[in-house]
């Protein structure tokens, strides 16, 4: 039989999971210690979860067992079945039952409080905040699954008077708590809880409506920074310090990740917030951008070859339709050729490449790149004057030169990768289509820009043939 343990006793092994945590930030920095990271963090977890089944408040029933287990099952399965395009919807989808745990979590502690004679105003704010922020995580995130993988248009829904929508319902949702407070009667509260639940989820959902497909990648960060203080309001309500510190955790770390992603973009949040940037990806070409007209160059995958087989500095540009096409590992064997003929080779990564933070670097470790020729934006950018060949695969917004000339551009004094720089840019697409923000690139009628049109999977193998045979 399990000895329980009391909640100072728990403090011990709670400690050593936060512990093991922040060592899994630590580890998550660079690519050659993520994998550790991630293995402190799953330490950590079972650590947290043992403890926190012998707490002797706790419960152990079938129904408890048994949700566990299947949860681990059904999480288990998703994670082996997921591929890295899908990895961004899966992550928000992750995202959405934090908030909807955070919901439940807060009307059954405040049920629970008042039944036996514990609610006070203290309790009450804490599942107040608890519930409105696990309320927005919850719808927002199942608006950002539903247009990362498609379901739902990638166009902003910019509602006439959106800002005065929003502080209507932030100022109802501040406003409701009044009476909340004072409920004397436990149905009395739960009716202005269930009101408030309502309002901010649709906050949440008119918020994530409202963000475009170019924002995205830094929508995801937020909204795991939501969950993370969710699930710290969760801690407050249930007295747990794992669920505190793990909260808290996540919730900073995702706040510091979306900020150092719109510095990136030279945005501020509150623009990514409200600003309804970005349009659908639907692959239509867009309206050309001053400058952007004009007739494209193209080239087959075996002149390609002669150029790369003459370079002696190549560096690659990926995107997100590399991930799509799934040729990160065929990109890897094109990589090793060259390299074995003392042709150096580098990847440029832009911080908002993909749909997801550290999307290409993942897809990358995983083809077996080596960690030491994958750059960030900031170590390579100075460098494509002095290259002769950068191939930009499935990347488009992340070159374009408009963000630097265009005033009229959406993402008009983003920084970019300056690929147009360079001796000559080989573009790996499948039509003349924008890319994700919705804005034509200039970048496709540069003069030393060659189009190589087809799916990335395919024109990377035909040219790794090339180059074999040549």
């Amino acid at each position: 039989m399990m000895t329980a343990l009391s909640a100072a006793q728990l403090a011990v092994p709670y400690l050593i999971a936060g512990v093991l945590f922040i060592m899994s930030l630590g580890g998550l920095s660079t690519q050659e210690s993520a994998r550790r990271g991630n293995l402190y963090g799953i330490i950590g977890m079972f650590i947290a979860i043992v403890a926190t089944f012998l707490h002797a408040d706790v419960d152990i029933n079938t129904l408890l067992i048994g949700s566990v287990a299947v949860g681990g099952v059904i999480g288990a399965v998703m994670a082996a079945r997921v591929v890295m395009t899908g990895m961004p919807q899966l992550v928000a989808i992750l995202h959405s039952f934090v908030g909807l745990a955070a919901v439940l979590v807060g009307i059954s502690t405040y049920i629970t409080l008042f039944a036996e004679g514990d609610f006070d105003t203290v309790h009450g704010i804490e599942v107040w905040l608890g519930v409105a922020i696990g309320a927005i995580t919850f719808t927002g995130s199942v608006i950002a699954w539903a247009k990362l993988r498609g379901s739902m248009s990638g166009t902003p829904l910019l509602l006439p008077g959106r800002h005065f929508l929003n502080l209507a319902m932030l100022l109802a949702t501040i406003g409701l708590a009044v009476p909340f407070l004072g409920a004397e009667a436990s149905a009395d509260g739960l009716i202005y809880l269930y009101i408030m639940t309502g309002v901010t989820c649709l906050m949440g959902v008119h918020l994530v409506m409202a963000i475009g497909g170019a924002d995205m990648p830094v929508v995801v960060s937020l909204l795991n920074s939501y969950s993370g203080w969710a699930a710290a309001a969760s801690g407050f309500l249930l007295s747990n310090n794992a669920l505190i510190i793990t909260g808290a955790l996540v919730g900073s770390s995702g706040a510091i990740l979306s900020y150092i992603m719109c510095e990136a973009m030279n945005r501020s949040i509150w623009n990514v917030v409200f600003g309804g940037f970005g349009t659908d990806s639907g692959g239509a070409p867009a309206p050309a951008a001053e400058g952007a007209q004009g007739e494209v160059t193209e080239i087959d995958t075996s002149s390609c070859a002669n150029e790369l087989l003459a370079a002696k500095r190549v560096i690659i540009v990926p995107g997100y339709g590399m991930a799509v096409a799934r040729a990160q590992h065929m990109v890897n064997d094109l990589t090793r050729i060259l390299r074995d003929q003392d042709i150096e080779v580098r990847y440029a990564i832009h911080p908002v490449a993909g749909r997801l933070p550290g999307h290409m670097n993942v897809l990358l470790a995983e083809a077996g790149v080596p960690y030491d020729i994958v750059l960030e934006m900031e170590e390579i950018n100075d460098d494509f004057p002095k290259t002769d060949v950068v191939l930009v695969i499935g990347a488009n917004d992340i070159v374009n030169p408009g963000a630097q000339t265009d005033t009229s551009s959406p993402i008009y004094g983003m920084p970019v990768l300056e690929a147009w720089k360079s001796g000559m840019v080989v573009i790996f697409k499948r039509g003349m289509g924008a890319g994700y923000a919705g804005v034509a690139n200039p970048l496709f009628f540069h003069e030393n820009s060659r189009m190589l049109f087809g799916n990335a999977g395919d024109t990377i193998a035909q040219l790794v043939s090339n180059l074999r045979e040549g």
